[in-house]
């Protein structure tokens, strides 16, 4: 029986069918490739003719991955020899990041990457590649992150001046367990977080990380020594000497986070959880329900005026917010009036009352946001991270890793692809210039690239 005719064949297009619709927003289109077409039919499933023609066609796609390739590049350098004085001369060998080594700058990226934000204990990575046929040890991935480290080091100073120089910080910690004789300390995360952008600021955003083994209140007062500005945290004591009037060079203002404020009424407002407990439920309070109807008025009001221009913000907020406030404020004095003392809806009102001037700090000024939000999602991959690698080695293991966290971190905020950037970054830092390092960071990286593309 012979084939039938079939018209050319159009291009395909470069989007899904219908029949995949769906996937229409999941899948970058450079992911797609063309597959050949299953055989045409010979006969007509129904009657049995072999007059066929070409009706139309649908597109069926299956998502796949193929493995990654590992390549050693190898680079020929020849020798000359000077025929008039026998000098030999040679091209230097390219630049690696380790005295001797072998990584190029996409593998150190990845091992970075990998590392410090996916969470991947370098035995976990050496174990991978081992699978994968290259034998990369532990010891030898461990001098690798080291000589990044030291590579990258340049790059931090430029970035920790650019968050100092803010106007507004969001600041907090979390805990890191640090390895000890015998034991592991609670050790501490501190992140500070330079974001303009709700209040229309052009400045790029970063972050900065320090670690420390304890959480007394030097740190964060050695941290922000040089800062002059508002800092947006928690109400950690430790906080408050930056806040002293005859602090040099200048007191801070304290800006507190509604979040953490309405966190506490919605523990004793939480039906979904208690209904979880059963008889162990706790009961709900009424109380507590009304403070955060009354909290969220407050952040409905947020949302319209994200990304203002701090005028305008500031103009809202004084002609809406302030009079949700002070209603607030009377309706949380006259409560807390009938409460005894241990009652846990007391403790949340008293956590608000005594500290009231720094939770309406922001409705003098419209840099200030609602809440510590930005700081506390800088510290989330701590978090997670903690239940991978378990714990910091040293302290200079500890120090690494808020290291890494300040360039990693800081890429993420500009949009800008952490694993290209550093790869990039690893490269060209050995070549350049101390006065041109500023092109390397996150934000005039990007701007480079957007150049380099749109050329």
């Amino acid at each position: 029986m012979s084939w039938p005719q079939r018209s050319q064949p159009k291009p395909r297009p470069s989007g899904p069918s219908c029949a995949s619709g769906r996937h229409a927003n999941r899948f970058p289109n450079t992911c797609r490739a063309n597959a050949s077409s299953s055989p045409p039919p010979t006969a007509c499933p129904c009657c049995g003719s072999a007059k066929l023609s070409k009706l139309g066609e649908d597109i069926t796609e299956t998502l796949e991955v193929i493995p990654r390739q590992w390549k050693v590049i190898q680079t020929v350098r020849e020798k000359f020899t000077c025929r008039e004085c026998e000098k030999i001369a040679q091209p230097p060998a390219p630049f690696h990041v380790t005295p001797r080594g072998f990584a190029g700058p996409n593998l150190l990226a990845m091992i970075l990457f990998e590392k410090f934000a996916q969470h991947q204990p370098l035995n976990r990575q050496s174990e991978r590649y081992a699978r994968e046929g290259v034998d990369l040890s532990l010891s030898t991935l461990a001098d690798q992150v080291g000589a990044c480290a030291a590579a990258l080091k340049p790059i931090h100073p430029l970035i920790e001046a650019h968050v100092l120089a803010a106007e507004r910080l969001h600041g907090d910690d979390t805990t890191v367990p640090i390895l000890a004789k015998g034991k592991t300390d609670t050790g501490r995360i501190w992140t500070y977080v330079r974001d303009d952008r709700p209040f229309g600021g052009l400045s790029p955003p970063a972050a900065l990380y320090y670690a420390s083994r304890d959480r007394r209140q030097e740190h964060p007062e050695r941290h922000l020594k040089t800062f002059t500005g508002i800092l947006q945290a928690d109400a950690y004591g430790g906080y408050n000497p930056l806040f002293k009037v005859d602090r040099d060079p200048g007191s801070l203002t304290q800006a507190l986070c509604w979040a953490h404020a309405r966190r506490k009424f919605f523990v004793l407002a939480d039906i979904a959880a208690n209904a979880k407990r059963g008889r162990n439920a706790a009961p709900i309070s009424p109380m507590a329900l009304e403070a955060i109807k009354r909290i969220d008025g407050l952040f409905d009001i947020e949302r319209e005026i994200n990304g203002l221009a701090a005028d305008q913000r500031l103009e809202r907020r004084r002609k809406d917010s302030q009079p949700l406030v002070e209603e607030l404020h009377g309706w949380l004095q006259t409560e807390r009036a009938k409460l005894s003392r241990s009652s846990p809806v007391a403790e949340a009102i008293d956590y608000m009352l005594k500290r009231w001037d720094g939770f309406t700090s922001f409705l003098d000024d419209g840099q200030i946001c609602l809440t510590n939000n930005a700081a506390e999602r800088a510290l989330r991959g701590f978090a997670l991270g903690r239940k991978s690698w378990l714990f910091a080695g040293s302290d200079r293991g500890a120090d690494r890793a808020a290291f890494m966290a300040t360039l990693l971190t800081t890429a993420k905020l500009n949009d800008i692809d952490p694993q290209a950037w550093l790869a990039d970054v690893l490269a060209r830092i050995a070549d350049t210039p101390i006065t041109r390092l500023e092109q390397l960071l996150p934000w005039n990286w990007q701007q480079d690239t957007l150049n380099a593309q749109a050329a």
